[in-house]
């Protein structure tokens, strides 16, 4: 599966964002999906997880209340609504697909990635 992120860019402290993460190739609808984010000289870190039929959400502490994860399949699309942005979200955010393990948390419970979509916020 091929997965491309798109959204990012720069916003003030306190404004919003949506990234989008549009699959092609094998059948989207299987995967879970999930987005991380990298800050420069930091290791990837887990934002949110959808499992394949948006029935459960997981959240990083940090996103929690100002994040939303969403998917809709007839499209092959997911989405990361960003809410009340911070400076210390700034990173770039990449999607990933699941092809069907039990973890959600890790890079490594990820096969597929998107290349990845900067967003910066100002102070």
């Amino acid at each position: 599966v091929q997965l491309q992120a798109s959204g990012g860019g720069l916003v003030q402290a306190g404004g919003s964002l949506r990234l989008s993460c549009a699959a092609s190739g094998r059948t989207f609808v299987i995967y879970a999906m999930a987005w991380f984010r990298q800050a420069p000289g930091k290791e990837r870190e887990f934002i949110a997880a959808i499992t394949w039929n948006g029935g459960s959400t997981y959240y990083a502490d940090s996103a929690k209340g100002r994040f939303t994860i969403s998917r809709n399949n007839a499209r092959n699309t997911v989405y990361l609504q960003m809410n009340s942005l911070k400076p210390e979200d700034t990173a770039v955010y990449y999607c990933a697909a699941n092809p069907g393990g039990s973890g959600y948390y890790t890079p490594k419970d990820y096969a597929y990635w998107g290349q990845g979509t900067l967003v910066t916020v100002s102070s």
